[in-house]
C-alpha cells in the first residue's frame, strides 16, 4: 500500500520538475539565441517479489514478480535546433545560420551562446551590451602593407576603431581601358589650334601623392604621321600648375627621359606594345605599363634644388587583348580610367561584416580595409554544454572540447548581418506538453488519493 503512495509522490514531484521546464521554455519565447529544455522520465527502482524460474522438464519456465517504485528524472536536455531569423538592419547583430556559437570572454572565462545582440563599446570592442561580454575572433595585423588574417592564431577581443584615420596613400598604379578611334586624323604640320583640338584625344585622371593631395594626370594621344597604327602620347602632371611638375616617363623610373612615348597597336586594333621617347619597345606579352615621375610640391628637398619624385605605373593593358585595355577601333574615342590605387586620408565611418565573419572598414575617403573575423565554436556533443545564465553555455566535461575557427570550416554554420536568431520554442508544442504534463500530475495526485482511502478502510475495519 505504501509503495503506491511514494510512487505518487515520485510522479508528483517530477511532473513539477517537468512544469518548470516547460514553464522556463514559455517564459524565455522572446529570447534571442534561446534554446529550449525537455525533461526526459524513466522508471525507477523494482522490488522484486519472485525471480525468474527456467523451465524444466515438467513444467514451464517462470517469469519474475517486479514491483516499480515510481519515476524519475532521466535528463533535462537542451534542444539546439534552429530558431527563425529576424532582420533587425543593425550591422552588428549576428545570426548564426547552421551549428555553431560565438564565443564570448569574461576575464578569464570562454563562454559559449548562439545570442548575436552585440554592439561596440567606447573603446570599439565588439561586445554583449547586456553584460560587457567580449567577442571573440581575429584582429588583421598589417604586414607589408597588406592585411592579414591569421585565423589560426590565439583569439583576441575584436576591435572596430570607428573614428580612426586610413592616412592617406600615393598612387602606384593607374589604369587605362580607353578606346582610340582610328578615323582620327594625322595631324599634318602647321596645323591650325582648331584641327590638332579636333584630332587629339585627352584623357584625365585624379591621381595622389603621399600626402594625400590630388594631381591632374593628363594624356594626350595623337596619331604618329605615317604609322597606321600608333600614337603618340603626351603626359602632363598638373597642366594648369604655376610651377612646373617636370613629368617625365620610361619604361621604368631609372629610364625617365621626356614625356612622350608611343602606343603601338596590331592590325586587330588590339594593343601590341609601347615605346619611350627613347625609341626602346616594351616586351609583347603581358601587361604593358609606362613608368610616370613628376616633382611634388610642398616636399623638403632631398638634395639642393631638388623636389621628391613621385613614381607610378600607368598600365596600358594586356597585350592582345579588349577588355580593360587601351584598343584602337572604328568607334568613337572613349575616356576611361578604371581604377588607380591612390586616396586622400580618411576616416572610418562604418563596416560590414560578411558570411564569413569577416569584417571589413568603410572610410570617408572609399577605401575599405579587413580589420578582423569573428570566431565561431563547434562542439562534438553540444547537448553537454552547461548553461550559465544570460544564454551563455560553458564547457564541460561530457561536451567535448571547442573547436573554434572561421564559419563555414569543421560543419560551422555561416554568419548572417543584421539579422537576430529567435527562440526556437514553439507555444503549441509546449501548451501541448502543459496539458499533458498537468494531467500527469492529476492523474500522480488521484494516485494518492485512492491510496489515502484504502488505508482509511483498512482503518476502520476494527470498530
Amino acid at each position: 500500500m505504501m509503495r503506491s503512495l511514494y510512487s505518487g509522490v515520485a510522479g508528483l514531484q517530477n511532473h513539477q520538475v517537468r512544469m518548470d521546464v516547460l514553464g522556463n521554455n514559455i517564459a524565455n519565447v522572446n529570447t534571442t539565441g534561446f534554446k529550449k529544455g525537455r525533461a526526459n522520465f524513466q522508471d525507477l527502482l523494482y522490488q522484486q517479489l519472485s525471480g525468474a524460474a527456467r523451465p524444466t522438464e515438467e513444467v514451464g519456465g517462470i517469469n519474475p514478480k517486479e514491483i516499480g517504485l515510481g519515476m524519475s528524472i532521466a535528463s533535462v536536455d537542451t534542444i539546439h535546433t534552429q530558431g527563425s531569423l529576424q532582420t533587425t538592419g543593425v550591422m552588428t547583430d549576428l545570426a548564426i545560420q547552421g551549428n555553431g556559437f560565438f564565443v564570448l570572454n569574461k576575464g578569464d572565462m570562454t563562454m559559449f551562446t548562439r545570442a548575436g545582440a552585440f554592439g561596440l563599446d567606447a573603446d570599439g570592442r565588439l561586445v554583449n551590451p547586456g553584460n560587457g561580454y567580449r567577442v571573440q575572433g581575429w584582429n588583421a595585423q598589417l604586414i607589408n602593407g597588406v592585411e592579414v588574417l591569421n585565423t589560426s592564431g590565439a583569439l583576441d577581443d575584436l576591435i572596430i576603431p570607428v573614428g580612426s584615420k586610413d592616412p592617406a596613400r600615393a598612387t602606384e598604379q593607374v589604369y587605362l581601358a580607353c578606346n582610340l578611334d582610328k578615323r582620327l586624323e594625322e595631324i599634318p604640320e602647321g596645323a591650325s589650334e582648331a584641327t590638332i583640338r579636333q584630332n587629339t584625344w585627352r584623357v584625365e585622371e585624379k591621381v595622389y601623392d603621399s600626402f594625400g593631395q590630388t594631381h591632374i594626370m593628363r594624356v594626350d594621344f595623337t596619331r604618329v604621321p605615317g604609322q597606321n597604327n600608333q600614337w603618340q602620347a603626351v603626359v602632363t602632371m598638373d597642366p594648369e600648375a604655376a610651377v612646373a611638375t617636370n613629368a617625365a616617363v620610361g619604361l621604368n623610373a631609372e629610364g625617365q627621359q621626356g614625356n612622350t612615348f608611343i602606343v603601338e597597336f596590331d592590325n586587330l586594333g588590339t594593343l601590341r606594345r609601347v615605346v619611350d621617347g627613347q625609341g626602346n619597345p616594351s616586351a609583347e606579352e603581358g601587361i604593358l605599363g609606362i613608368s610616370v615621375g613628376f616633382d611634388v610640391a610642398g616636399t623638403t628637398p632631398e638634395a639642393e634644388g631638388q623636389l621628391v619624385r613621385q613614381n607610378f605605373t600607368l598600365n596600358m593593358g594586356v597585350v592582345g587583348s579588349v577588355r580593360n585595355t587601351v584598343t584602337q577601333f572604328a568607334e568613337a574615342s572613349s575616356t576611361k580610367v578604371f581604377e588607380q590605387d591612390g586616396y586622400g586620408m580618411g576616416y572610418l565611418e562604418n563596416f560590414k561584416i560578411d558570411q564569413s565573419g569577416v569584417i571589413t572598414a568603410v572610410y570617408s575617403n572609399g577605401s575599405t580595409r579587413t580589420i578582423g573575423q569573428v570566431a565561431l565554436a563547434s562542439f562534438t556533443n553540444p547537448n553537454g554544454l552547461e548553461k550559465a545564465g544570460e544564454t551563455n553555455f560553458l564547457e564541460s566535461n561530457n561536451s567535448g572540447m571547442a573547436n573554434i575557427g572561421p564559419s563555414g570550416i569543421a560543419g560551422k554554420g555561416k554568419i548572417i548581418a543584421g539579422t537576430l536568431e529567435m527562440s526556437n520554442v514553439d507555444l503549441a508544442e509546449q501548451f501541448t506538453d502543459m496539458i499533458v504534463t498537468q494531467r500527469g500530475f492529476q492523474a500522480n495526485s488521484k494516485t494518492i488519493q485512492t491510496s489515502d482511502q484504502m488505508l482509511q478502510e483498512l482503518l476502520t475495519l476494527k470498530r
